[in-house]
Protein backbone atom coordinates (compact mmCIF):
# COMPACT_ATOMS: atom_id res chain seq x y z
CA UNK A 1 0.00 0.00 0.00
CA UNK A 2 1.16 3.34 -0.75
CA UNK A 3 2.81 5.45 1.59
CA UNK A 4 1.24 7.99 3.46
CA UNK A 5 1.96 11.02 6.22
CA UNK A 6 -1.82 11.75 8.20
CA UNK A 7 -2.01 14.75 10.43
CA UNK A 8 -4.34 13.90 12.72
CA UNK A 9 -5.91 16.75 15.11
CA UNK A 10 -8.35 17.49 18.06
CA UNK A 11 -10.85 20.05 16.87
CA UNK A 12 -10.88 23.52 18.44
CA UNK A 13 -12.23 24.49 21.72
CA UNK A 14 -16.29 24.90 22.46
CA UNK A 15 -18.19 26.36 25.03
CA UNK A 16 -18.74 22.64 26.56
CA UNK A 17 -15.41 21.90 26.38
CA UNK A 18 -14.70 24.97 28.69
CA UNK A 19 -17.20 23.92 31.40
CA UNK A 20 -16.27 20.47 31.27
CA UNK A 21 -19.11 18.98 29.81
CA UNK A 22 -19.32 16.02 27.89
CA UNK A 23 -19.79 16.11 24.33
CA UNK A 24 -20.15 13.53 22.72
CA UNK A 25 -21.49 12.33 19.10
CA UNK A 26 -24.88 13.57 19.73
CA UNK A 27 -23.64 16.99 20.56
CA UNK A 28 -23.08 18.97 17.24
CA UNK A 29 -22.17 22.34 19.19
CA UNK A 30 -19.67 25.39 17.66
CA UNK A 31 -16.08 26.31 18.18
CA UNK A 32 -16.00 29.17 20.74
CA UNK A 33 -13.79 32.63 20.38
CA UNK A 34 -10.62 30.44 22.36
CA UNK A 35 -11.44 27.56 19.35
CA UNK A 36 -11.53 29.42 16.29
CA UNK A 37 -8.28 31.57 17.70
CA UNK A 38 -6.74 27.82 18.08
CA UNK A 39 -7.69 26.92 15.03
CA UNK A 40 -6.09 30.29 13.26
CA UNK A 41 -2.98 29.39 14.95
CA UNK A 42 -3.25 25.78 13.82
CA UNK A 43 -3.68 27.21 9.80
CA UNK A 44 -1.42 29.59 10.26
CA UNK A 45 1.24 27.00 11.25
CA UNK A 46 0.50 24.38 8.85
CA UNK A 47 -1.05 26.06 5.76
CA UNK A 48 2.31 25.21 3.34
CA UNK A 49 1.62 21.61 4.02
CA UNK A 50 0.74 20.01 0.34
CA UNK A 51 -2.47 18.48 1.81
CA UNK A 52 -3.65 15.96 -0.97
CA UNK A 53 -7.11 15.66 1.39
CA UNK A 54 -9.11 17.14 4.34
CA UNK A 55 -11.16 13.95 6.54
CA UNK A 56 -13.41 15.28 9.25
CA UNK A 57 -15.72 13.78 11.28
CA UNK A 58 -19.80 14.99 10.68
CA UNK A 59 -19.59 17.31 13.32
CA UNK A 60 -19.25 21.06 12.58
CA UNK A 61 -17.02 21.67 15.31
CA UNK A 62 -14.18 19.66 13.02
CA UNK A 63 -15.31 21.62 10.10
CA UNK A 64 -14.95 24.70 11.58
CA UNK A 65 -11.57 23.81 13.12
CA UNK A 66 -10.16 23.15 9.29
CA UNK A 67 -12.15 25.76 7.54
CA UNK A 68 -8.74 27.69 6.17
CA UNK A 69 -7.82 24.90 4.55
CA UNK A 70 -10.99 23.79 3.38
CA UNK A 71 -11.56 27.60 1.76
CA UNK A 72 -8.13 27.08 0.37
CA UNK A 73 -9.40 25.11 -1.82
CA UNK A 74 -8.15 21.65 -0.25
CA UNK A 75 -10.77 18.28 -1.21
CA UNK A 76 -12.96 17.58 1.93
CA UNK A 77 -14.65 14.34 3.19
CA UNK A 78 -16.80 13.96 6.18
CA UNK A 79 -16.88 10.03 7.53
CA UNK A 80 -19.10 9.31 10.44
CA UNK A 81 -16.37 7.04 11.34
CA UNK A 82 -14.81 9.62 12.64
CA UNK A 83 -17.44 10.97 15.07
CA UNK A 84 -16.81 11.55 18.86
CA UNK A 85 -17.94 8.40 21.07
CA UNK A 86 -21.83 8.65 21.71
CA UNK A 87 -21.96 9.16 26.14
CA UNK A 88 -25.67 8.70 25.51
CA UNK A 89 -27.54 10.08 28.55
CA UNK A 90 -24.46 11.88 29.57
CA UNK A 91 -23.85 14.48 26.75
CA UNK A 92 -24.92 17.56 27.89
CA UNK A 93 -25.32 17.20 31.03
CA UNK A 94 -23.55 19.07 33.98
CA UNK A 95 -20.39 17.87 35.95
CA UNK A 96 -21.75 16.42 39.59
CA UNK A 97 -20.62 13.72 42.05
CA UNK A 98 -22.96 11.11 40.11
CA UNK A 99 -21.72 11.71 37.15
CA UNK A 100 -17.96 12.13 38.10
CA UNK A 101 -18.23 8.39 39.79
CA UNK A 102 -20.08 7.11 37.01
CA UNK A 103 -17.43 8.09 34.46
CA UNK A 104 -14.90 7.03 36.93
CA UNK A 105 -16.12 3.30 36.94
CA UNK A 106 -17.01 2.79 33.62
CA UNK A 107 -13.43 4.20 32.70
CA UNK A 108 -11.93 1.82 34.98
CA UNK A 109 -13.59 -1.09 33.57
CA UNK A 110 -12.30 0.05 30.00
CA UNK A 111 -8.88 -0.21 31.94
CA UNK A 112 -9.53 -3.31 33.36
CA UNK A 113 -10.08 -4.65 29.20
CA UNK A 114 -14.19 -4.67 29.56
CA UNK A 115 -14.53 -2.75 25.91
CA UNK A 116 -17.95 -3.35 25.60
CA UNK A 117 -19.30 -1.53 28.58
CA UNK A 118 -20.88 1.55 27.85
CA UNK A 119 -23.00 4.66 28.69
CA UNK A 120 -26.88 3.87 28.49
CA UNK A 121 -27.34 4.75 25.10
CA UNK A 122 -24.48 5.36 24.18
CA UNK A 123 -21.43 3.37 22.40
CA UNK A 124 -18.46 1.36 23.92
CA UNK A 125 -15.12 1.43 22.80
CA UNK A 126 -15.34 -1.75 20.62
CA UNK A 127 -18.44 -0.36 18.63
CA UNK A 128 -16.34 3.21 18.02
CA UNK A 129 -13.14 1.23 17.05
CA UNK A 130 -15.47 -1.20 14.31
CA UNK A 131 -17.07 2.18 12.55
CA UNK A 132 -13.31 3.65 12.80
CA UNK A 133 -12.08 0.65 10.84
CA UNK A 134 -14.21 1.12 7.89
CA UNK A 135 -12.97 5.25 7.90
CA UNK A 136 -9.18 4.26 7.54
CA UNK A 137 -10.06 1.85 4.66
CA UNK A 138 -11.77 4.49 2.93
CA UNK A 139 -8.85 7.13 4.22
CA UNK A 140 -6.25 4.22 3.01
CA UNK A 141 -7.79 3.15 -0.06
CA UNK A 142 -6.92 6.13 -2.11
CA UNK A 143 -3.43 5.66 -3.01
CA UNK A 144 -3.55 9.57 -4.61
CA UNK A 145 -3.57 10.85 -1.87
CA UNK A 146 -0.05 11.25 0.60
CA UNK A 147 -0.61 13.72 2.30
CA UNK A 148 -3.63 14.20 4.84
CA UNK A 149 -5.58 16.40 7.55
CA UNK A 150 -7.90 14.76 9.80
CA UNK A 151 -10.19 16.92 12.33
CA UNK A 152 -11.94 14.67 15.02
CA UNK A 153 -12.25 14.78 18.61
CA UNK A 154 -10.57 13.79 21.70
CA UNK A 155 -11.64 9.87 22.92
CA UNK A 156 -12.21 8.58 19.22
CA UNK A 157 -8.74 10.28 18.45
CA UNK A 158 -7.69 8.42 21.08
CA UNK A 159 -8.79 5.07 20.21
CA UNK A 160 -7.99 5.52 17.14
CA UNK A 161 -4.32 5.84 17.71
CA UNK A 162 -4.62 2.78 19.16
CA UNK A 163 -5.82 0.97 15.86
CA UNK A 164 -3.42 2.53 14.15
CA UNK A 165 -0.52 1.42 16.76
CA UNK A 166 -2.32 -1.97 17.01
CA UNK A 167 -2.33 -1.30 20.49
CA UNK A 168 -5.45 -3.01 22.99
CA UNK A 169 -8.26 0.21 23.28
CA UNK A 170 -6.98 -0.60 27.38
CA UNK A 171 -4.20 1.61 26.47
CA UNK A 172 -6.09 4.79 25.14
CA UNK A 173 -4.86 6.83 27.69
CA UNK A 174 -1.39 6.80 26.34
CA UNK A 175 -2.41 9.32 23.85
CA UNK A 176 -2.99 12.61 25.76
CA UNK A 177 -4.73 16.02 23.83
CA UNK A 178 -5.53 19.26 24.28
CA UNK A 179 -8.04 21.05 21.69
CA UNK A 180 -6.36 21.22 18.58
CA UNK A 181 -3.51 18.63 19.38
CA UNK A 182 -1.38 17.33 16.62
CA UNK A 183 -0.12 13.61 16.14
CA UNK A 184 1.57 13.14 13.05
CA UNK A 185 1.40 9.05 11.90
CA UNK A 186 3.45 8.05 8.93
CA UNK A 187 2.37 4.67 6.94
CA UNK A 188 5.58 3.27 5.38
CA UNK A 189 3.23 0.61 3.35
CA UNK A 190 2.80 -1.42 6.15
CA UNK A 191 2.88 -0.20 9.59
CA UNK A 192 1.94 3.14 11.05
CA UNK A 193 4.56 5.30 13.34
CA UNK A 194 3.79 7.96 15.53
CA UNK A 195 6.51 10.66 14.75
CA UNK A 196 4.81 13.80 16.29
CA UNK A 197 2.74 13.24 20.01
CA UNK A 198 0.64 15.19 21.32
CA UNK A 199 2.30 18.56 19.98
CA UNK A 200 0.75 21.84 20.21
CA UNK A 201 3.93 24.14 19.58
CA UNK A 202 1.57 25.61 17.53
CA UNK A 203 -0.52 27.59 19.88
CA UNK A 204 2.59 29.33 20.42
CA UNK A 205 1.03 31.49 17.77
CA UNK A 206 -2.49 32.27 19.95
CA UNK A 207 -3.52 35.44 19.26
Amino acid sequence: MTKKTLYIIRHGETDLNKAGIVQGRGMNTDLNETGRKQAESFFRAYKNVSFDKIYTSVLKRTHQTVQGFIDSGIPWEQLSGLDEMAWGDYEGKAVSEETRGRFKKIMQSWKEGDLDVRFENGESPNEVQARQKEAVKIIMSHSEESTILICMHGRAMRLLLCLLSNLSLTEMDKYPHRNTTLYRVNYDGEKFHIVDFNNTDHLKFLV
